[in-house]
């Protein structure tokens, strides 16, 4: 499952403008579907990137497998695969929330976001300031 950088790039745009076409039409009124519907190419892309994580994560316990940098490699795509799934998560409360399944505040629907980019900035100090240091 080897995907070039401009299929990647060409995924991601065609995801984006197919979920963004279908929100502002969810938002003019002209179409009166579900969000849950209007959220399905997010989580067509996630579902994408999360059996390529595995993958990747499962071609570790290959016999021969050369563990370079392996350590350090397996935590941040076991960081990238918690990420994913709190964005999963956020999705899923925020279309249950404008849907009115959940009469819970937007603030609790907030939650995985909030931890999702507590999480990246972490990563990214870390990623910073760990290059410093030596």
């Amino acid at each position: 499952m080897k995907m070039s950088l401009a299929q990647r790039v060409l995924l991601s745009w065609i995801f984006a403008l197919v979920f963004l076409i279908m929100l502002v039409l969810k938002l003019d009124s002209k179409i009166h579907w579900s969000w849950f519907l209007i959220f399905l190419p997010v989580w067509i892309f996630d579902t994408i990137l999360i059996l390529m994580l595995v993958v990747k994560m499962a071609g570790r316990c290959k016999p021969g497998y050369d563990p370079r940098d392996g350590q350090q490699n397996l935590k941040r795509r076991v960081w990238y695969l918690i990420a994913l799934l709190l964005k999963l998560g956020f999705c899923l409360t925020l279309c249950s929330r404008l849907e009115d399944l959940t009469k819970m505040w937007i603030s609790v629907v907030c939650i995985p976001l909030w931890a999702l980019l507590v999480g990246a900035l972490v990563e990214l100090g870390y990623s910073v300031f760990h290059y410093r240091r030596d």
